[in-house]
């Protein structure tokens, strides 16, 4: 890896999965390399996919298939801003329907357990309005929703 500072994700044997799924799934990324275990190590056997190195949305992130002693947790989540609810709904729809799971207030977990929050721009904006009202509105219409409905967002702001 070139990058000085690079996301480590923990998986139980699934590290090239994950990234894979990721890549084929948000712009910008990919899969770079692969690197098997030199020996047998607590989690694995010697041959088996160790590491992977790998690209979410311009993100350097190494997956290391470390074994089933931690889990991903809402502590850490990839937060994608997305410009319109067709962007919104496709990257919603790939997390949640390979296994992922909804929550609230735009937040979904895919099916490794790693937190994911599908922000439209518009949210964004719209709770951070000038106008107090305006935001309180918008937040409030938020927090209804577990997938981010962009007209209500904005029917909610303008009031």
């Amino acid at each position: 890896m070139n990058s000085k500072n690079t996301i480590c994700l923990w998986y139980d044997g699934t590290a090239l999965e994950a990234a894979t799924f990721y890549a084929a799934t948000f712009p910008d990324s990919k899969v770079n390399a692969v690197h098997r275990a030199p020996a047998d190590y607590p989690a694995g056997r010697q041959g088996d996919v160790l590491t992977v190195e790998f690209t979410v949305m311009g993100i350097p992130c190494l997956g290391l298939n470390g074994g089933s002693a931690f889990k991903h947790t809402e502590a850490f989540s990839f937060q994608v801003a997305t410009d319109d609810q067709a962007e919104t709904d496709r990257l919603w729809s790939a997390i949640v329907d390979n296994g992922g799971q909804e929550s609230a207030c735009g937040w979904c977990k895919d099916r490794w357990g790693l937190s994911w929050q599908i922000t439209p721009r518009v949210l964004s904006e719209a709770i951070s309005d000038p106008d107090p009202a305006a935001a309180k509105r918008a937040f409030t219409a938020m927090m209804e929703m577990t997938k981010i409905d962009v007209a209500r967002i904005e029917a909610a702001r303008r009031g």
